[in-house]
């Protein structure tokens, strides 16, 4: 462990990749990486969090911020989570297809992960990979997963600034409103800005924050073409960049960024006795016939007390 830690502190890449390997597998050894970890005294950069619809650009408008930020010098550590097959359980991790042109690129590190499952998009770790990856010294930590509805929410609360990427085919003001997504993001991207409707969609966003309750921070609408040079990807760059000076300076974006670290913390509780409790379910078949009989209920409740036990705490 002592040799894991050296080589991640000196910065190589495939001490990173092993530690990742072992907080994503849950294994006995990812809480004894995790605690050796703790002694990295880097300062954890502000991360941005990129969610949307299949089919919006993503992958694509992440690979053009990658690439905005290595020309200047900067070090980029990507968090990339696909959702998983409900049925195989695989995932096709397909954003490093996307994402070709860095995967060569030392000052790049590309990490893909299957949601397996986990409600909100994310995959299970996701939160103490990323914090690994701040501590491993990238400049930029960037983490991409599918908009499923729950994941903008669940996003929120990783990144320190949220993107939500929308396209011109994305619907109408009302479709948005449905959606739910003015109090989600702190930046909306209209990407594909070339195509017809994109300005229309861009007056709708505009229209459904200043009718939003939001008043701290003004969310921005930052219109891009992901895959052509005319400078959009910078804009977007800037607007994170004020975002970021509102977190630093403003005393309300102190209490977003408090508000945001007790919901990491909550949210890595509840993983935790989540995947305990499925373990518990499957060991007992006394809780299986209680939810077949129609009572998950009671079954949680048993769970809930087993789980407050000192035994099942030190299992």
């Amino acid at each position: 462990m002592s040799d894991l830690v050296q080589r991640f502190v000196a910065g190589d890449p495939r001490a990173l990749a092993r530690a990742i390997s072992l907080i994503e597998r849950q294994s006995p050894e990812a809480s004894e990486v995790l605690a050796a970890l703790r002694s990295v005294t880097r300062p954890q950069p502000r991360r941005v969090g990129l969610t949307g619809a299949p089919g919006a650009g993503k992958s694509t408008l992440l690979a053009a911020m990658i690439s905005s930020m290595r020309k200047q010098d900067r070090t980029v550590g990507v968090l990339a989570v696909d959702p998983s097959s409900p049925f195989s359980g695989g995932a096709l991790l397909g954003d490093r297809l996307r994402m070709h042109q860095h995967t060569l690129d030392p000052g790049v590190f590309i990490r893909s992960m299957g949601a397996r499952g986990q409600l909100g998009g994310l995959a299970p770790g996701a939160a103490e990979v990323a914090w690994a990856m701040g501590a491993h010294g990238f400049d930029e930590i960037m983490i991409e997963t599918v908009g499923t509805g729950q994941s903008e929410l669940d996003l929120s609360s990783l990144a320190d600034t949220t993107v939500l990427v929308l396209n011109p085919n994305s619907g109408d003001d009302i479709q948005l409103e449905k959606a739910g997504i003015h109090e989600v993001a702190d930046i909306y991207v209209v990407n594909k800005a070339d195509l017809p409707g994109a300005q229309r969609l861009v007056r709708d966003l505009h229209k459904m924050l200043h009718l939003g309750t939001r008043t701290v921070w003004q969310p921005k609408v930052v219109p891009t073409v992901a895959n052509a040079d005319d400078g959009s990807v910078d804009k977007l760059w800037d607007a994170v960049a004020e975002h970021r000076a509102f977190l630093d300076r403003d005393p309300e974006g102190r209490k977003v960024d408090a508000r945001k670290l007790r919901q990491a913390a909550a949210e890595l509780v509840a993983a935790r006795v989540h995947a305990w409790a499925l373990t518990e379910y499957d060991r007992d078949p006394a809780y299986t016939e209680l939810a077949a009989r129609g009572a998950p209920h009671v079954a949680a409740e048993r769970l809930l007390a087993q789980y407050g036990s000192s035994d099942a705490r030190t299992r």
